[in-house]
């Protein structure tokens, strides 16, 4: 079973209820396949609003394992963010730090943002179910 590492809009999306994310997080939640990233976990708590929306995401967080921005991940992260800005091809300091910790895991990553982390050699990219 692949790990399947889901990005902050997708998140957003499902704590919003819209589709395809919210269908494609909750059949990853239901086997056990899901996780996201210490990046994801700490953009959706510091947008949280007020103390309701808060208990919301920490309650999602809390079902979802969180993969961690160890040394190694940092180390694949800063390869990703210089190799892509070498190339004029950046995707900016979060998801490279997204794309450093999911491919350190050999996980897919389950995004909206296919623009961006398309251009990361070597990182595999979930389709939406429909």
């Amino acid at each position: 079973m692949a790990v399947i590492v889901a990005d902050t809009d997708v998140l957003i999306d499902f704590l919003a209820g819209v589709d395809p994310a919210a269908r494609q997080v909750t059949a990853e939640l239901e086997r056990g396949s899901l996780r996201t990233t210490a990046i994801t976990r700490f953009e959706l708590l510091s947008g949280a609003l007020n103390a309701r929306q808060e208990e919301t995401i920490l309650a999602l967080l809390t079902a979802i394992p969180t993969l961690v921005l160890d040394e190694a991940a940092a180390d694949r992260a800063a390869h990703v963010r210089r190799s892509l800005e070498r190339s004029g091809n950046s995707i900016g300091m979060a998801d490279s730090l997204i794309a450093g910790i999911s491919l350190l895991h050999g996980a897919v990553l389950l995004t909206r943002n296919r623009r961006h982390f398309a251009r990361v050699p070597g990182l595999r990219l979930a389709d939406f179910k429909s």
